[in-house]
């Protein structure tokens, strides 16, 4: 047996033989199985501790061991993972893999140790491994994150590379750079931004699909997220919704009701008229609203510069929508008809040089978003990231959070925002492009790298134009 740091493993470089065991969470009998084995190896064997390996990682109940068990139900070897920091900010650290001579099982238990951090919502994974096994971490596809002493002897970091939040940002979010190009979008200032000021006017529009299989699967729940969205987006632009336009396709009158019906009680509930629009019946489910708001000077996304605090405003209220845990938070369906027209505010009354609304791409992808129209990278704080108690932090920064702003300023201009939000200041534009998550321990790790959109920037950021700054002139298309 070989001591790796905190990760414990037996001869890793000799090929496994063919065998057959099963890796899973300990139950009671296996834990102690495994604790017999770090025991009997560390303690006994080794002598690298004196009476006993057990330390206060064993008492945390958020500890998780995993062990590969034989056909005849033998604990062949196990490891464990937790949290680092308390509460969970979803860095975690795997430590204690232990094996029995000859079971060859190592390769495997690290393997599922890292796809059960994925699936706790852990956004950076750690280990530490004497330098002679750091090759066999790096075949498994860890990186090598720098040498550490470790009781005298040098070690490797190593971290297992979490790619969760920069592949939603590629697939929502990566290709809208070369679909648009060329259309001038939102005109001059406001490329890529929530709404777009209409020439000529103090109206700002905003318009959103959903999609088909929501449509599909939850009707009246996609009539109200269609409604929730759009104010959500004239309300990143400063702006008050004063109308909306539909457009519904339905297999039927009845199922055309169903998403109406969502769509009534969330312009009701938010106070905005429904203009009009167009139902096509006899096809398959779709769902588009147009919302207009008014807005004499419109807030930009592109305002940024480096320098300038990140911040979030966000409703932390109600829990994930079932059937979407992990994935929609819903904030507003239980809300007040008061507090939601209150925190449709929140971006009037802060003012900031730029905002943005959280949607598809979650927090960090928005904030690679704002940054990228601004001209300049980001640094997102994971620990001081607003997060419901419901919600782990990979799912958290990946989810559409319900109502949640972004908006960044200079330091020291905060001001009250209205409603139920919780606001806190999260980060920082730096120079530079894409996003980066920093730890409490300063370390920070790569979230989105370059630009999320390909849209570009407008310039405001490198300028040092405000919202204010923003001529609303007509322009050609």
């Amino acid at each position: 047996m070989t001591v790796i740091g905190e990760v414990l493993l037996r001869d890793l470089s000799v090929p496994s033989p063919a065998s057959t065991f099963v890796v899973e969470q300990a139950d009671a009998a296996a834990l102690a199985a495994y604790r017999r084995l770090r025991h009997d190896e560390f303690v006994v064997s080794q002598g690298l501790f004196t009476g006993s390996d057990a330390d206060e990682v064993d008492d945390d109940p958020r500890t998780v061991v995993l062990v590969a068990r034989a056909p005849d139900g033998r604990v062949l070897g196990g490891v464990r993972l937790h949290p680092v920091h308390a509460p969970d900010i979803g860095w975690w650290q795997g430590s204690r893999l232990v094996t029995r001579d000859g079971a060859h099982v190592g390769a495997a238990l690290v393997r599922a140790a890292c796809a059960r951090a994925e699936a706790e919502g852990v956004l950076r994974f750690d280990a530490t491994v004497q330098d002679r096994y750091r090759r066999f971490f790096e075949r498994l596809g860890w990186d090598h994150t720098g040498t550490v002493v470790v009781q005298g002897v040098p070690h490797a970091g190593m971290r297992w590379p979490i790619g969760r939040i920069a592949a939603l940002a590629a697939v929502t979010k990566r290709d809208l750079g070369g679909l648009l190009g060329g259309l001038h979008l939102g005109g001059p200032g406001f490329v890529g931004d929530d709404g777009a000021p209409v020439p000529g006017s103090d109206l700002v529009a905003a318009c959103d699909a959903i999609l088909p299989a929501m449509v599909e699967r939850d009707p009246d729940w996609a009539g109200w997220c269609a409604v929730l969205v759009n104010v959500n987006d004239l309300a990143a632009m400063g702006a008050r919704p004063v109308g909306l336009l539909d457009a519904i396709g339905a297999r039927d009158a009845s199922f055309a009701a169903r998403v109406l019906g969502g769509l009534r009680r969330a312009a009701e509930a938010y106070g905005v008229p429904v203009l009009g629009g167009h139902t096509q019946l006899g096809v398959p489910a779709a769902l588009s609203v147009t919302a207009l708001g008014h807005a004499p000077e419109p807030v930009p996304g592109s305002g940024g510069r480096p320098g300038h605090d990140v911040r979030l405003s966000v409703d932390l209220g109600g829990d994930w929508r079932p059937g979407y845990a992990g994935r929609q938070w819903d904030s507003s369906s239980h809300r007040s008809p008061a507090d939601l027209r209150a925190m449709l505010g929140t971006v009037a009354a802060l003012r900031p040089a730029a905002a943005k609304d959280v949607s598809m791409a979650g927090v960090v992808g928005t904030l690679g978003m704002l940054a990228e129209a601004s001209g300049c990278g980001a640094v997102l704080d994971v620990a001081a990231v607003p997060r419901p108690d419901g919600a782990t932090a990979g799912d958290w920064l990946t989810c559409f959070p319900g109502f949640a702003m972004l908006t960044t300023d200079a330091p020291g201009r905060a001001k009250p925002v209205p409603g139920p939000t919780t606001t806190a200041v999260c980060g920082a534009l730096e120079p530079g492009d894409g996003v980066r998550l920093r730890w409490p321990d300063g370390e920070t790790t790569p979230a989105v790298t370059g630009a999320v959109t390909g849209l570009g920037s407008t310039g405001l950021g490198s300028t040092g134009l405000g919202p204010s700054d923003v001529r609303r002139e007509p322009w050609a298309s």
